[in-house]
């Protein structure tokens, strides 16, 4: 060994792998995967040493290590201003082996806790550990999808954790920024076709030493936003997060010791491998699982500006393949795609990676022992050139989730027609909705700032069904199951956009023997503001998730807000105004109104167009799709729905076959002419109304 490489290993930071001196991080890193390839466990661990011979100390570092992750989470949350970190939820705390590997992670936005592995995994593959330096107190942030990310307005800090002097892994904490800087404000603007429309990109950047930010960072950061004051206390919120996640990790390390923590750590990871792999063979059977999910890309609409070369509407397109192996591997291949293209919906293996592990959590993976292991029992084939894959740092992906959560249904669905065959009815999830329309936009608020608006009522729709009962109504969403709507006082703090209402949304929900969650709507009035601009974005032209079992998809996507209106003169006189517009059929929304202009259109995408006081825009969350025929639905069931305005009279019987009336309130089926609909009709026959 020369006198070099000695001065080398010793400057180094990974562990004593029983050389006598610290190897380099990337070389550590190889090992770990090496011996993953040639013994089929994480590390090599064909027995777990400390969990047999000490299983309650193994549980009880376990129980304490994630409680350190929740309670990071909680407290740090509390620092922000943003309504989406404070009042969404929109974070997660993680615990990364020093390879990058999720050990314990907190509740929470948990899409990223692979995103930020593969962030930890890109700095380690790129020698950080000479260039830039990875040393106690530093901290590293990221926002690049090509690096490890969903989209741009996602920022992941991370802090390396150490213990004399070698590295003992990473503390991980992200949130959803309110806006990023780019050329539409809001964190997830449309109308973009390339990268350098998306805003302010971090690509794995040294940002801090001595556990604080550095002063060109803050500086240059805080400039290239609308929102620094949102951009500073949420970068508060996942420092301190990491520092209690640190001082968690350091304090069990000084209980139990060293050793026995590294042990610790490289058993959970295949703990986590190991029962993952034993949960697919218990729950699910063996085979190949085929779906199809397509969402509308409206760039040619004419309320869409984007450059000529963009301006089309086209199709996206996912055809998945999941395969279950009697061993218990998870494979998934999305061979077929179409390619990427000109807007702000591609995706990146890491987004694809960390999409499909929210699905996993929620499903097989549904208790609190889940980490990077079950990604050591999954393969994952991103085929370059599409959507899924650019293959290009070129492509903008500001909206990734536009067709993310649309594209992983069918996953829902492969994995529900395991558990149905194993006679786990109540796991089957027909897929939760569509994300949509998800207000954005920004401009001069009420107080008389810049400021850029990213509602977060998003994070509540309706569920899908399952086998044994209906969907939850507004109930969460795909992406952040533990989030809600939100307070609107709280909204309308952060908002210059009153609430004229917020109501459930009737006929949104997708029919079946067990229909999904209906959807909802909150109809918002812009006031006390100038130079304001908005944006809708999501699904509209075509359904995006599917039913299952022959329930029918949710309701499709539509846009509706009006400009120029005679407002200010109702409130003044008290005359009736619109709260929403519950039955799009019925138009009630413009008989109580008068404007310059009723926008009302099946797109669900536009971009940017300047909005005035008194003007309206209505914000429509989706319903989730529904489980089995629909005309198989208990007609008492229907008649419940039609009371609580679930379904209206006309959807009842076009879709359910279920003749109703409302007397005074109350619906009352008549069992004589349902039975002969339902004797003399044909499916086919039954049509439902599309909504919009």
């Amino acid at each position: 060994m020369t006198t070099n490489l000695l001065v080398e290993m010793k400057a180094s930071i990974g562990w004593d792998l029983h050389t006598g001196e610290r190897i380099p991080l990337r070389v550590m890193y190889e090992r770990g995967q090496q011996l993953v390839r040639e013994t089929g466990h994480y590390w090599g661990l064909e027995r777990l040493s400390l969990k047999e011979s000490d299983p309650i100390r193994y549980e009880k570092i376990f129980a304490r290590l994630r409680a350190g992750m929740v309670n990071a989470r909680e407290t740090a949350k509390r620092i922000a201003a943003s309504p989406i970190v404070e009042q969404e939820g929109e974070l997660c705390s993680v615990f990364y082996s020093p390879e990058g590997d999720s050990v314990a992670l907190s509740t929470g936005i948990i899409v990223h806790v692979h995103t930020m592995s593969e962030f930890i995994k890109f700095m380690i593959q790129q020698d950080y550990e000479t260039d830039p330096g990875i040393q106690e107190g530093d901290l590293f942030t990221n926002n690049d999808c090509h690096v490890g990310n969903v989209h741009p307005c996602d920022i992941a800090t991370v802090l390396p954790v150490f213990y004399e002097g070698e590295l003992l892994g990473w503390a991980g904490t992200v949130t959803h920024v309110i806006d990023m800087g780019a050329v539409a404000p809001g964190s997830m603007p449309t109308g973009i076709v390339e990268r350098y429309g998306d805003g302010y990109y971090i690509t794995a950047r040294k940002t801090g030493q001595n556990f604080r930010p550095n002063k060109d960072w803050l500086l240059e950061s805080q400039r290239s936003v609308r929102t620094p004051s949102f951009w500073s206390l949420d970068e508060k919120t996942r420092i301190t997060a990491n520092m209690m996640i640190r001082n968690t990790v350091l304090k069990l390390i000084e209980e139990e010791g060293v050793d026995i923590f590294k042990q610790f750590m490289r058993e959970a990871v295949e703990d986590g491998r190991q029962g993952f792999v034993n949960a697919i063979k218990s729950m699910l059977v063996p085979g190949t699982y085929r779906g199809v999910a397509f969402v509308d890309v409206p760039y040619g609409e004419e309320r869409v500006t984007v450059p000529d070369f963009a301006h089309k509407n086209s199709m996206m397109h996912a055809p998945s393949e999941v395969t279950i192996s009697n061993d218990g591997q998870f494979s998934v291949t999305f061979d077929g795609a179409n390619e990427w293209g000109w807007h702000s919906f591609n995706c990146t293996p890491a987004g694809m990676q960390g999409g499909i592990w929210v699905l996993l959590t929620q499903t097989i993976m549904a208790n609190e022992k889940v980490n990077d292991g079950a990604y050591y029992a999954c393969q994952f084939d991103f085929p370059v050139g599409t959507w899924a894959n650019t293959g290009t740092v070129q492509s903008a992906h500001a909206y990734s989730w536009h067709f993310l959560v649309s594209a992983w249904a069918p996953l829902w669905q492969a994995l529900s027609r395991g558990y149905y065959a194993r006679g786990y009815w109540e796991e089957v999830n027909a897929g939760n909705a569509n994300t949509s329309n998800w207000l954005q936009g920004g401009g001069i608020d009420q107080y008389g700032k810049l400021h850029a608006v990213n509602s977060f009522e998003s994070a509540a729709e309706g569920t899908g069904a399952s086998a044994v009962r209906d969907g939850t109504d507004h109930g969460a969403a795909v992406w952040n199951p533990e989030a809600d709507q939100g307070d609107m006082e709280i909204w309308e703090v952060t908002e210059p956009l009153p609430f004229l209402g917020r109501r459930a949304k009737p006929n949104t929900a997708g029919g079946g023997k067990y229909r999904g969650g209906l959807g909802y709507e909150s109809l918002r009035l812009v006031w006390g503001t100038q130079d304001w601009v908005m944006y809708f974005m999501g699904n509209g032209f075509m359904h995006s998730d599917s039913g299952l079992f022959g329930g029918y998809p949710g309701a499709t996507g539509y846009s509706l807000a009006a400009h120029d209106t005679d407002l200010a003169e109702r409130f003044a006189h008290q005359k009736a105004y619109p709260t929403g517009d519950p039955d799009p059929d019925r138009r009630d929304f413009e008989e109580n109104l008068h404007a310059r202009e009723i926008f009302r259109s099946p797109t669900g995408t536009t971009t940017q167009e300047t909005y005035h006081n008194y003007d309206l825009y209505l914000n429509y969350l989706r319903g989730g799709p529904g489980v089995g025929d629909p005309l198989e639905r208990d007609p008492e069931r229907v008649r419940q729905d039609v009371e609580d305005e679930s379904v209206t009279v006309p959807y009842a019987q076009s879709l359910y076959g279920v003749v109703v009336t409302v007397v005074e309130g109350r619906a009352i089926v008549d069992v004589e002419a349902t039975t002969l609909l339902h004797d003399t009709c044909l499916p086919f026959f039954c049509k439902a109304s599309v909504l919009g």
